[in-house]
């Protein structure tokens, strides 16, 4: 690569890269796009809600043929299953518990082998979306925000919704039912949609042919031998990172072109569904940031539904229930499970050794950004600016370490079964397990402090 100039590297990379990635994801979700602007178009038709929902319903179990083919039939089984304990568990107060425990039971039966791993692994991310939709619905109605149990049209139009069935992101049971009714078909609909596509297509770029070649070209990784280690692993930090961006893009273009993602205040509607904030991630002011910025519904899911019902064990405890669930929603990985597990941990410490530190010089350090009427003296200045620099280079730091893991020229396993435990335990042993030491160094110096 070294023997390239730099306007032939760029043209190897648009001609070899970046033309045919661009023209193969285009070509990969032109149908799913085709079905989400039919839906939207044909919502705004006058129909009965149920005629709606049957066709929604039939656009969700098109979309899931056309990526999955028979292998649908695993994501069918579970949204059957779900309704059937919504329905016999109607006049119990905890259908969300019980709607959690029958997904728990599915699942890990599914990831015991049940079914063949790859095409398990392959339908994660629709089972993931199921889950969320069924279990968010069984504690709204024991909430009472939801007034009654859905009929089986209703329940399944949710389940199959053509702009979330694939992609995701999660949406409540209203927001299913405001997109059903149709709203109009204006321009900021229309330039939320493309300003999204165009997001979606640069991060999939970036993703495949700007960072796999970005650091061994322009900061040649050799000398050193730490250096070129933390180098590569951001290198992979960063090509993993923007695959995520990628999938949060695209679901906000299914989303919105399907007429669903906005809010209305009065008479105007705002299309504003907002799946992930990149800049938060990779110029973060802390750990908790970027779990929150990292995927927003997901986030806003998993606060509402796991770590409320889960606080009465205590705050520590009901952190590493939510970390534990989030690891078997995305599936039993070792090396998830291990990145989600460690991020528990070091989001907690953080969160405790900021509070601690804001509190001994009443300054502007949380976690999250302090509102303009907090009680701190110190709301800006050096002190508060060093600190959250300090706070965000470690955010920075543990980011590019638990990145390291995602390294697709792996030869541990299979891109579709998930990295083993060999794997994981050599990339961060490489890395002299840097950041779980810094994670303890932070508790020990918090408990020194408090």
């Amino acid at each position: 690569m070294a023997a390239f100039s730099r306007r032939e590297f760029y043209e190897q990379l648009l001609h070899g890269c970046v033309l045919p990635t661009a023209l193969q994801g285009l070509e990969q979700i032109w149908v799913l796009l085709l079905m989400c602007l039919g839906c939207r178009v044909l919502w705004r038709i006058g129909l009965p809600s149920h005629v709606k929902h049957l066709f929604t319903i039939a656009g969700g179990f098109f979309c899931l043929h056309h990526f999955f083919q028979l292998q649908m039939i695993w994501v069918v089984l579970l949204s059957l299953l779900c309704y059937l304990v919504l329905f016999l568990c109607r006049h119990s107060q905890h259908r969300g518990v019980l709607l959690s425990i029958t997904i728990l039971i599915y699942l890990l039966m599914g990831e015991m082998h049940m079914v063949d791993t790859v095409s398990w692994h392959k339908m994660r991310g629709a089972q993931m979306i199921v889950a969320m939709k069924a279990v968010s619905l069984g504690f709204d109605v024991d909430r009472g925000i939801v007034r009654s149990i859905p009929s089986p049209v209703e329940f399944m139009g949710y389940v199959y919704f053509v702009g979330t069935v694939i992609f995701g992101p999660w949406i409540s049971f209203s927001s299913y039912l405001e997109a059903v009714n149709g709203r109009k078909l204006t321009f900021s609909w229309f330039w939320r949609v493309c300003r999204s596509l165009i997001l979606c297509v640069f991060c999939l770029l970036v993703s495949t042919c700007i960072s796999p070649y970005l650091f061994p070209y322009f900061i040649p990784i050799y000398g050193d031998r730490l250096l070129r280690k933390w180098l590569r692993a951001y290198e992979n930090t960063s090509s993993f990172h923007f695959s995520n961006y990628f999938v949060g893009f695209l679901s906000e273009v299914t989303t919105v072109l399907s007429g669903a993602g906005f809010t209305e205040e009065k008479d105007h509607v705002r299309w504003d569904l907002s799946v992930s904030h990149p800049l938060n991630v990779e110029v973060p002011r802390s750990m908790v940031d970027v779990v929150t910025s990292w995927n927003l519904p997901m986030s806003r899911w998993l606060h509402t539904y796991v770590f409320k019902n889960a606080l009465k064990l205590g705050t520590f405890h009901a952190i590493i229930v939510t970390y534990a669930a989030s690891a078997l929603l995305h599936g039993l990985s070792f090396h998830l499970a291990a990145v989600l597990l460690s991020l528990g941990f070091i989001t907690y410490v953080e969160h405790v050794l900021r509070k601690k530190l804001a509190e001994i010089f009443s300054a502007c350090i949380l976690s999250k950004k302090c509102s303009p009427s907090c009680s701190h003296r110190n709301k800006k200045g050096v002190l508060v600016y060093l600190l959250n620099t300090l706070f965000g280079v470690m955010a920075l730091f543990q980011l590019t370490y638990l990145g390291s893991l995602f390294d697709t020229d792996s030869e541990d396993t299979t891109e579709e079964e998930g990295y083993g435990m060999a794997h994981t335990m050599n990339k961060w042993s490489e890395l002299s397990w840097a950041g779980h030491w810094l994670t303890f160094g932070c508790w020990v110096f918090y408990r020194l402090i408090g």
